[in-house]
C-alpha cells in the first residue's frame, strides 16, 4: 500500500476528546475517527490490526472446538423477556419498536439467542457438547463511553457459548478458555492477569475477568501474590478482624455534636472505628414479576469498613441502586448523619456479616447530635439481611489471614461465565438424557472486546514519539521511506518486498523527510526501511527497527532476508510468551 493512496491522515495534536495516551495516538495515526460519543470508525489502518487480531482469535477458539456463526444484531424481544433480562437490564439495552410495533432489542450480547437455537436444533445427549462463537457488532448504551475503544456503545465482540449435559462438562469448557484467553492475549503481545469477578447482569454462579493493568483502569484488583489471590473489588473478600467476645451491654443514649461522620464520632468519643457501625441509605430498584419497585435499603457495616455497592446489590438482588435522598430517609424514621437501624420502619435492613460478631457498637440514635452506645443485632434490632456487604481496600489482610491485599487498577479484555441453566431452564432449552428426561442444557459464556484488544495494545505499546506495535498485530510489517534521488531503487525494492510475501507501506509521498519519519514513528510499524541517495552512497537501505535508536546499512542483495529473519525473531518473542497458565478459581 502507498500512503499516497492510504484512506486517512495523520495528526499532529491529539483530538481534545483523547483521554489517554494510547486513543490519542490511535487518533494521530489515523487508525480511528470518531463519529459520535463511544462511537468509532475503524480507519484502514486499525482494520488491518483488527483482522489480525480476529484471525489469532478465531485460531484459539477452532483449536478447542469451536465453531464459528453469526447471530443477528436485532432480536425480537420476546426472547428477552423469558428470560427476564428485559425487565432485569436498564438503559443500557437499547429497546425499540418496528414497523409492527413489535418490541425488539439491538443486540449487547447472545445468551437468548444461543438458547433459542439451543431448543430448536439440539434436542439429544448424543449432540452435546458443543461450542459456537462469532466476531461480530454489538450496542451497549454506555452512559460514559471513555479512552476511544476501550469503552465504547458500538463494539466488536468475539462471544462464544459452551453447550453441556452436565457441570462437569461445562467445567472442562470453561477451563479450555481460560487457557485459550491467554494464549490470545500473549499472542498479542499483551500481559493479563485473570481475577474472580461478579457474574453481573449474565448470571451463573462463576465469572473471570482478564486484565491489562494500568492505572488508566476503570476496575479496582484487590490482588497478593504471595497466597494468589486476585479478584475485582467489587467481589473481593479478605479476612475481618473479630473482636474478643463480652457481653451485651445496656443501650444508652448519649449527645454528640456535630458528628456526622464515622471520623468525626470516633475522635468525640476517644474510640477506634471499629466500635461503631456505619450506616448507609439507599433507594433499590427490585423487579418482582414484571414490575419494578422501590425499595429502601438500610445497610450497615462497621466503622472501620466501607460498604461495598455490587455485593449489595447481589444481596438484595436488586437492578439499580441510588443514594436516598434526606426526605426518603426521614421517612423511614431515620436522620441523615445519625442513623441507625434501631426503630425504623417500611425498609430492608442489611447487616455485613461481621456485625454479630461486633458486640455493643455505637451507631446513630435517630436524633440530631445524638448516638447510642451499645447497638447489638438481634437484641436492638433485626436484620432482613446478613451477607459480606464490605469493600475490599488496600492493606486489608488477605482472605488467607496471612498476606495483605494491594490494590491495582486495569482494564477488562475478556471476560468468562459459568452460567449453568440460567438462560435454558426459562426458555426450555433441554435435551433428552439417557433416560428420556428433559433436562436443560447448561451453558458457558465467554466474551472479548476485539477493539477494546487494540486499545490496550496501544496503551501498553507506545513511545514519546508514537505506536510501537507487536509485528503480529501491526498493519503493515515493514515501513517503506523513500527520499529525493533514490526514486528508480525505492520503486524495485517496493516491488520485490511484495513479491517476497511482505506486508509493506510504501511512504511514497513528496514530502520533507521529517514529515515522513515522523509519521512513520507515529503509525508504529515495526521494521522501518529509509531509501534515499545517501544510503545508496552508503552501500544501500538505511534499516531499523521501530524500537530502538540504531540504524544500520543493508545492502539491496541481502535486504530482504534480513526483514525475513527479523519478522521471524520477533514473532518469536511474541510464541514465547505463550505458556500453560495455572487455572485458578
Amino acid at each position: 500500500m502507498r500512503v499516497s493512496q492510504l484512506f486517512g491522515s495523520t495528526l499532529r495534536e491529539a483530538p481534545s476528546e483523547a483521554d489517554t495516551v494510547g486513543h490519542g495516538l490511535l487518533m494521530r495515526a489515523g487508525y480511528i475517527r470518531q463519529l459520535a460519543a463511544g462511537i468509532f470508525t475503524n480507519m484502514p489502518l486499525a482494520q488491518r490490526t483488527l483482522r489480525k487480531i480476529e484471525n489469532i482469535i478465531r485460531e484459539e477458539m477452532d483449536a478447542i472446538g469451536g465453531q464459528e456463526m453469526t447471530m443477528p444484531v436485532v432480536h425480537p424481544a420476546d426472547i428477552w423477556k423469558e428470560t427476564n433480562r428485559w425487565y432485569e437490564i436498564g438503559d443500557e439495552l437499547t429497546r425499540f419498536n418496528d414497523r409492527s410495533e413489535r418490541d425488539m432489542v439491538l443486540a449487547m450480547t447472545h445468551e437468548e439467542v444461543v438458547a433459542d437455537l439451543i431448543r430448536k436444533d439440539i434436542s439429544s445427549y448424543r449432540q452435546l457438547p458443543k461450542l459456537v462463537y462469532q466476531i461480530q457488532t454489538k450496542w451497549r448504551d454506555e452512559p460514559r463511553p471513555r479512552a476511544g475503544l476501550i469503552r465504547t456503545r458500538e463494539f466488536v465482540m468475539k462471544d462464544s457459548y459452551s453447550l453441556d449435559i452436565d457441570d462437569d462438562g461445562l467445567d472442562k469448557q470453561y477451563k479450555a478458555h481460560y487457557q485459550a484467553y491467554y494464549n490470545i492475549f500473549h499472542r498479542c503481545g499483551l500481559k493479563v492477569i485473570s481475577v474472580a469477578s461478579d457474574t453481573g447482569m449474565m448470571g451463573g454462579k462463576l465469572a473471570h475477568e482478564f486484565m491489562y493493568l494500568t492505572d488508566i483502569g476503570e476496575d479496582t484488583l484487590m490482588i497478593d501474590e504471595d497466597s494468589h489471590y486476585y479478584a475485582n473489588a467489587e467481589v473481593a473478600v479478605f479476612t475481618k478482624s473479630v473482636p474478643e467476645a463480652e457481653d451485651a451491654k445496656p443501650l444508652e443514649e448519649v449527645e454528640t455534636p456535630d458528628t456526622k461522620t464515622i471520623e468525626d464520632l470516633a475522635e468525640f468519643l476517644k474510640i477506634p472505628r471499629s466500635k461503631t457501625a456505619k450506616a448507609v441509605f439507599m433507594i433499590a430498584t427490585v423487579v418482582e414479576g414484571k414490575e419494578e419497585v422501590e425499595k429502601f435499603v438500610f445497610a450497615v457495616v462497621r466503622g472501620d469498613m466501607e460498604v461495598n455497592l455490587v455485593k449489595l446489590t447481589n444481596a438484595i438482588k436488586a437492578k439499580a441502586l441510588r443514594p436516598a435522598t434526606d426526605d426518603e430517609i426521614r421517612g423511614i424514621g431515620a436522620e441523615p448523619g445519625y442513623g441507625s437501624p434501631i426503630g425504623v420502619k417500611d425498609c430492608v435492613i442489611v447487616v455485613d456479616d461481621v456485625i454479630p460478631q461486633s458486640p455493643n457498637l455505637v451507631a446513630g440514635a435517630n436524633k440530631e447530635g445524638y448516638h447510642y452506645l451499645n447497638t447489638n443485632v438481634g437484641r436492638d434490632y433485626e436484620a432482613d439481611i446478613v451477607d459480606d456487604i464490605a469493600l475490599a481496600e488496600d492493606g486489608f489482610v488477605a482472605p488467607d489471614g496471612k498476606g495483605t491485599l494491594k490494590s491495582v487498577r486495569g482494564v477488562e479484555v475478556g471476560n468468562i461465565f459459568k452460567l449453568g441453566t440460567r438462560y435454558t431452564a426459562s426458555m426450555n432449552a433441554s435435551y433428552a438424557a439417557q433416560d428420556q428426561k428433559l433436562v436443560p442444557v447448561v451453558m458457558g459464556s465467554y466474551g472479548i472486546g476485539v477493539g477494546r484488544l487494540l486499545a490496550c495494545v496501544a496503551e501498553e505499546f507506545h513511545d514519546d514519539n508514537g505506536l510501537s506495535l507487536p509485528i503480529v498485530i501491526a498493519p503493515y510489517q515493514v515501513h517503506l521511506v523513500g527520499l529525493r534521488g533514490a526514486d528508480e531503487e525505492v520503486e524495485q525494492l517496493y516491488a520485490d518486498l511484495q513479491k517476497s510475501g511482505i506486508e509493506v507501506l510504501f511512504d511514497d509521498r513528496n514530502e520533507r523527510p521529517g514529515v515522513k519519519f515522523n509519521d512513520a514513528d507515529l503509525i508504529g510499524i515495526p521494521i522501518r526501511l529509509t531509501v534515499s541517495k545517501r544510503s545508496l552512497e552508503n552501500g544501500g537501505v538505511e534499516y531499523k527497527l521501530r524500537r530502538d535508536d540504531d540504524r544500520e546499512i543493508v545492502s539491496m542483495d541481502n535486504i530482504i532476508q534480513k526483514i525475513k529473519d527479523d519478522i521471524t525473531s520477533l514473532e518469536n518473542e511474541i510464541r514465547e510468551m505463550v505458556v500453560d497458565v495455572e487455572y485458578r478459581v
